[in-house]
């Protein structure tokens, strides 16, 4: 440090409190947000802290300083994490080897106009249509007559009797059974069907996870507010039950499972951590390309739309559409059973 100008003493201790506050965000997923709720916002800043560190790490190296050890350290220790950001797969692309499955948070197909488009039903019905999934989840449907979807088979849940939102899974594969776990105290909800497939029978889940109700200007804005920290982390708290009530309904599955989920939170959550734990693996990391980027959220590149698919089988395709008919972006992944 003496070596050091002021300007770099400045630097770096700005590089040591990112440093601590990325570590302290490894931590994060192994601790229940029942515990520490108000931390659980920090998750979702993983990207920042990990790009700004390989920032400092540059810099530090351009300028052939010891102090690039501190961002190389932190970086190393969580690496799993960096490649749950980012991702390079040397799996064929384009296989049409498996069944394909797509996960699709519609944004209630616009009917608030969120996008100043009265055509969004219409183009998202066409998007659909064109990529032609075998099973498709979709998060946040919105029931109603004019829209249709092109599926022989389908289960539609809404909450309440006189509710027209809900979540909906269609299949080009008769469904034999289904259910939905109605998740208590909120319109998030998670639903399951069964589907028939030649010789083998597979389980889906469709799940929508806790909302944490947040713009990008709450996060990046110059303050972030107290009710902003309270709102996410009783968010966390419900997601920490809700991925309880799933995990719980998987081990009484009789077949093989696959769980499509509109996460609400990135790939360095509790929850994300919890389904990686009982056997699970991200259709992503075996297959993805890039960031992942899933949800439209200025600066910070959010994936928060996963499909899991069981240790045993295969995954020959991933595909992110950047198709911004929605606040989140769709994905596709092909699976061998």
């Amino acid at each position: 440090m003496k070596r050091l100008s002021f300007f770099d003493k400045l630097i770096f201790f700005i590089n040591s409190v990112v440093s601590l506050a990325l570590l302290l965000a490894y931590i994060l997923p192994f601790i229940p947000p029942k515990t520490f709720p108000f931390l659980s916002l920090l998750s979702l800043g993983m990207p920042f802290l990990i790009v700004a560190n390989l920032l400092f790490l540059f810099y530090w190296a351009i300028r052939l300083k010891r102090q690039v050890l501190l961002p190389l350290i932190v970086l190393l220790i969580g690496l799993h994490h960096v490649f749950s950001l980012f991702n390079y797969s040397t799996e064929q692309k384009n296989s049409k080897d498996g069944v394909s499955i797509m996960s699709y948070n519609v944004r209630s197909f616009n009917r608030y106009q969120w996008i100043k488009d009265d055509q969004i039903p219409q183009k998202i019905k066409s998007f659909i249509r064109k990529e032609n999934p075998q099973i498709l989840c979709i998060q946040d449907f919105y029931k109603t007559d004019s829209i249709k979807m092109d599926f022989p088979y389908g289960y539609v849940e809404v909450k309440g009797k006189k509710s027209t939102f809900g979540h909906a899974i269609f299949s080009k594969y008769p469904i034999i059974e289904k259910g939905s776990l109605n998740f208590p105290n909120t319109n998030n909800n998670a639903i399951f069907v069964d589907i028939v497939m030649k010789e083998d029978t597979i389980r889906v889940f469709n799940v929508h996870f806790e909302s944490l109700k947040i713009i990008p200007e709450e996060i990046l804005g110059e303050e972030v507010s107290d009710q902003l920290i309270d709102r996410v982390g009783k968010a966390f708290v419900m997601q920490q039950e809700q991925v309880k009530l799933v995990l719980d309904a998987v081990k009484k599955s009789p077949h093989k499972v696959v769980i499509c989920a509109d996460m609400n939170n990135s790939a360095f959550s509790y929850i994300y951590r919890q389904i990686e734990e009982n056997g699970f693996k991200d259709a992503f990391k075996e297959a993805g390309d890039g960031f992942g980027k899933t949800f439209d959220f200025d600066f910070i590149p959010l994936r928060i739309d996963v499909i899991f698919v069981k240790e045993e089988m295969t995954v020959t395709d991933f595909q992110n559409y950047q198709v911004k008919l929605s606040d989140h972006y769709p994905i596709m992944a092909r699976v061998k059973f």
